[in-house]
């Protein structure tokens, strides 16, 4: 079924219901990051498999919105087809509500689905559709309609996370749960995040693609406990004695009957779709806010952070030994067979359990897309003088991992260097920086872009995401980006650290490694904070301009470059030690 016929079933289906434009973020019923086959159905309408993107389809039009990440591989997606693409943030372009504004008559009807449409979406999008005359509506999911042996439910087997290695045990977590709920009143709290669910019952599943996680909601209240998911993914003595199991569609019928009139409801607006809030009884009393467990989740435990520097270990160890295989020039490979390289060496860790994302590697002007994914037909080889921006992770049972290397191949041109250098130097002001209690990510976001900035660059993503533990590697709340997100870093906390630099039509340059927070000193001024460096792979020394660094750069990058040689020689071979030797040599 192409594109052009998908699009005409969807419109046939409007036409029935009396539809004007139906409205597609591509989430599922969690709002997660990396979505279910079932619920791609963004890509499936338009072809676009980005991470980020709106469609809107209209009986004469259709349109994908993307931003800057996915102009190129918009345009190539989609070309040939029905779709026109929408670039973000260039002048001309008008948002999808604004562009439905100026496209529709008055009273006009803009459907969404309601079972992967969060509360706070809805209230988004309403503001902007009712100045404008546009009148909104929730509908059940029609994709089950259209779509031709679409994807079922996704299913994996579950397994427990031993206290071992998560640091608590199910029943504490859920204490700490309720122990807020008593202090603010609350009876009840439904989670709908799959990260939060899997982390506050120690469980690791296979439902989504990169993340540990498993398909549910989960119900915690003063007496019970109740996980709605497909009771059939449990082995005996898995789940923890008082939780109670409910099949995952239930949930719709139990919230209805189940809440008594002192019933006080917590629940997050961003989290939690239309279906799950219609069913909520319209008596019962609500609080909003983020979920409780997502700012517990975020917080490593002391098990947590050492386990976190295991997986670092071990992830440090397969970078070396991948980095002086392709430095030994045995092999040529293209952007594809060099990720599929470095999956090969992670995999002899006998902890490793998948990439957590899909590898980047992008060589020459591919580097200068921050989210490129080479395909069959795009991979290049590696040959001639070039950069590869190297952006990969692995999930290990004792934690999370998301590293960036900036690779040379052949001779490296003044400019490269030069950016190289400008990126190193903004990564290592931020990592030596201390900051006091309550300091917020945004605070911190200009320490990495400054040097660039006095060179009149930048670039456009965020600065630094939090990173779970054997969970998402993208993981709220915290940032370091400029967007105001008032979360204060706290103890414990895991975050990267990537600023980059990215020319279009040559080279791109991104240095990334995962810190996590730690206390620092204490002075008359109160508690500080400080980063300790998770990440261990040597930086390219050869891209380092050393009249562009200070004394203390130079020091800073010599000190870390012993430490990632005295923690990682034990486990690499005679070969494999002496070429890290030489990459972690003085400046």
């Amino acid at each position: 079924m192409e594109v052009k016929a998908r699009v005409e079933a969807l419109r046939e289906k409007m036409r029935k219901e009396g539809v004007d434009a139906y409205f597609i973020t591509g989430s599922d019923p969690h709002a997660s990051e990396y979505v279910p086959p079932r619920w791609q159905t963004r890509g499936w309408i338009s072809g676009f498999s980005g991470s980020a993107g709106t469609v809107v389809i209209t009986q004469k039009e259709a349109l994908l919105w993307v931003d800057s990440r996915y102009y190129i591989q918009g345009e190539q997606q989609i070309a040939n087809t029905p779709f026109t693409l929408q670039k973000l943030g260039m002048a001309e372009v008008v948002g999808p509500a604004e562009w439905l504004g100026e496209n529709l008559p008055a009273n006009s009807k803009v459907a969404v689905d309601q079972t992967c449409f969060t509360l706070a979406d809805q209230r988004k999008l309403l503001g902007e559709l009712k100045p404008r005359n546009l009148i909104l509506e929730e509908r059940e999911d029609w994709f089950d309609e259209i779509w031709p042996n679409r994807p079922p439910l996704p299913f994996s087997k579950v397994k427990a996370l031993p206290v071992s290695i998560a640091g608590a045990s199910a029943g504490e977590k859920i204490e700490m749960i309720r122990e807020v709920m008593r202090d603010k009143g609350w009876s009840d709290t439904i989670i709908s995040s799959l990260d939060d669910i899997a982390w506050v019952l120690n469980l690791r599943g296979a439902d989504v693609p990169y993340n540990p996680v498993f398909l549910g909601y989960l119900l915690v209240g003063m007496e019970r406990v109740i996980l709605f998911t497909n009771p059939e993914r449990f082995e005996a003595g898995v789940l923890d004695r008082g939780i109670t199991l409910k099949p995952y569609e239930e949930i719709f019928s139990y919230l209805g009957e189940h809440f008594t009139p002192s019933s006080t409801l917590y629940i997050s607006p961003d989290r939690s779709n239309l279906r799950l809030i219609g069913a909520l009884p319209a008596s019962l009393k609500r609080v909003e806010g983020l979920d409780i467990s997502t700012l517990l989740k975020s917080r490593k435990n002391k098990t947590e952070q050492e386990g976190m520097r295991l997986a670092h270990k071990a992830d440090g160890v397969a970078m070396v030994k991948f980095l002086a295989q392709v430095a030994s020039g045995e092999k040529c490979y293209t952007e594809l067979t060099l990720a599929a390289e470095l999956e090969n060496y992670r995999r002899q860790s006998s902890d490793y359990l998948g990439p957590s994302f899909s590898t980047i590697a992008g060589f020459k002007e591919h580097g200068a897309l921050a989210h490129y994914s080479a395909s069959e037909e795009s991979s290049v080889e590696l040959v001639g003088n070039g950069l590869l921006v190297l952006d990969s992770g692995g999930q290990y049972t004792c934690g999370t991992t998301d590293i960036t290397r900036t690779l040379l191949f052949g001779e490296a041109s003044s400019e490269m260097m030069r950016d190289y250098t400008l990126v190193l130097k903004g990564n290592l002001a931020l990592s030596r920086q201390q900051f006091p209690s309550q300091t917020a990510g945004y605070q911190l976001d200009s320490l990495a872009r400054q040097f660039l900035w006095q060179a009149g660059l930048n670039y456009g993503h965020g600065t630094g995401h939090g990173v779970g533990f054997c969970l998402n590697v993208h993981e709220g709340p915290q940032n370091i980006s400029p967007r105001p997100i008032e979360v204060a870093l706290e103890e414990g906390m895991v975050i990267s650290n990537e600023p980059g630099i990215y020319r279009e039509g040559s080279h791109g340059v991104r240095v990334e490694n995962l810190v996590m927070v730690q206390r620092g000193d204490v002075s008359e001024m109160g508690q500080f904070y400080r980063f300790e460096v998770l990440t261990l792979a040597p930086f390219e020394r050869r891209l380092i301009d050393t009249t562009l660094l200070s004394e203390e750069e130079q020091r800073e990058i010599n000190d870390y470059h012993a430490r990632v040689y005295e923690e990682l020689q034990g486990e690499l071979s005679e070969a494999q030690r002496a070429w890290l030797r030489q990459a972690t040599l003085p400046l």
